[in-house]
């Protein structure tokens, strides 16, 4: 078969093909008239070679394998030249991983470090956040800890609920200046964990979707997502944007500025209901449950 064939039979390149014959794995044969003839063994070799690179190797790496093929053998893993290639690749990917894994913890200390120098007082002013009722959210984008973007403006269909917190502790990580003795500090974790085990029920009850927003940085947020398995992502805003556009309620805490604790109910772009005080952090997520399905039931209630 001539090139183009062998490029549309394999879903690859004339130019890729080229490089493999350069490279001597995928090499034709030279007709009379000076046209290249490739083989039908030719399909197999390329797949083997596109198949391989898929999976991390070099196109020099996919070498014994091809040979292999071009062999006669039938399953061109069954050699010690191919065994060689798949351990040294292995190891090849955990030294990145380390390295890759490295770079990420020193990232998220530098962030952490970033985010605890926050000038206190540097948020506005707070406002009577049952005064928020009614009041439009403005478009702000953060990165949740799933890595997807969240846009406060644009949150879509149904309504949200965002439960405001101040901040949660890692075990065993004292947190700075007795960080934990502040009032209303404590509870979080607890009351991210039942968000957690109520999660489908506060789904079922009319909440499109929840997050939790705190003004810890990503590293902090994304470690007690892992670390409780939540079902829902974390939004960090260690800039106090949020606080800042909607005049929320903050808490000066030694180098740091907190979020003092409360819940936004959020249907087409507007503060429906605003939670605060919030005295006891673990058992709130059931009156949020509880608002939700009264809501649910009222006549020309927003359709979750």
């Amino acid at each position: 078969m001539r090139v183009g064939e062998l490029a549309r039979r394999t879903g690859t390149t004339v130019r890729a093909l080229r490089y493999y014959e350069s490279a001597g794995l995928v090499v034709p044969r030279r007709l009379g008239n000076g046209y290249r003839e490739y083989d039908a063994i030719a399909v197999r070799l390329v797949a083997q070679i596109r198949e391989l690179m898929a999976l991390g190797l070099t196109v020099e790496e996919t070498r014994p394998f091809v040979e292999s093929i071009a062999g006669g053998a039938d399953d061109a893993d069954v050699c010690a030249a191919a065994v060689a290639t798949y351990r040294s690749s292995i190891t090849g990917l955990q030294e990145r991983i380390g390295k890759l894994t490295a770079q990420r913890d020193a990232l998220d200390a530098r962030l952490d470090a970033a985010a605890s120098q926050v000038v206190p007082g540097s948020a506005a002013a707070g406002t009577d956040p049952a005064a928020l009722v009614g009041t439009s959210l403005p478009s702000l984008s953060f990165y949740g800890t799933d890595g997807r973007p969240v846009d406060l403006g644009a949150l879509g269909d149904g309504r949200t609920v965002i439960f405001v917190y101040p901040l949660t502790g890692r075990p065993g990580v004292d947190l700075p200046n007795g960080l934990l003795e502040v009032h209303g500090a404590r509870g979080s974790t607890e009351q991210a964990a039942w968000f957690r085990d109520h999660h489908a029920e506060l789904r079922a009850a009319g909440a499109a979707r929840v997050y939790g927003l705190s003004a810890q940085s990503t590293g902090y947020q994304r470690e007690l997502a892992h670390r409780l398995r939540l079902p829902y992502p974390l939004i960090p805003d260690p800039r106090l944007t949020l606080a800042d556009a909607l005049r929320l309620p903050t808490r000066a805490a030694g180098d740091m500025t907190l979020y003092e604790r409360l819940t936004l109910i959020i249907a087409d772009g507007e503060v429906e209901h605003v939670f605060h005080p919030i005295p006891d952090p673990a058992s709130h997520p059931l009156h949020v449950m509880r608002w939700l399905t009264k809501r649910r039931q009222a006549p020309g209630s927003v359709a979750a």
